[in-house]
């Protein structure tokens, strides 16, 4: 895939186009590391703001209030932080030409679950028969 190839901002994939080309894999590149970018800002910004909030409240309430917050905003960040993984993991696969096909049936997963969820290792297909199967375990 040529790098420097150059896409308009404007540019969507579409079905109508072969699959993985070199546009939907820049576009596809583009948006995760913006994505990740992003959420790495975010967790700074987070991390910031614990440092800084660091102060003893004497109320009992408050303070029960201050570390609920906290704590929520500290499980926020872990979930972003698996996220980030993830991304890494898509961007990996997007190397190694892998990227947009699904993980159990190696077809393609399709242009518009990769715009709505750009992580997706699964086919929509793949995805709800795993959720099948989760379910029924889970039952037990």
């Amino acid at each position: 895939m040529n790098e420097m190839m150059d896409i308009d901002d404007s540019y969507s994939p579409s079905e109508d186009e072969p699959f993985m080309n070199p546009r939907q894999q820049i576009y596809f590149r583009r948006r995760l590391l913006a994505w990740k970018r992003d959420i790495l800002k975010e967790s700074q910004s987070t991390v910031e703001t614990l440092q800084s909030d660091t102060h003893n409240v004497p109320d009992l309430t408050d303070r029960a209030s201050e570390e609920t917050d906290r704590a929520l905003e500290l499980r926020t960040r872990d979930r972003q932080r698996k996220l980030i993984s993830k991304i890494d993991s898509a961007l990996r696969r997007l190397d190694e030409g892998e990227y947009g096909y699904c993980e159990a049936t190696g077809e393609p997963i399709g242009i518009r679950r990769l715009i709505a969820r750009p992580t997706a290792t699964l086919s929509l297909a793949a995805q709800e028969a795993h959720e099948r199967r989760e379910k029924v375990y889970r039952d037990d």
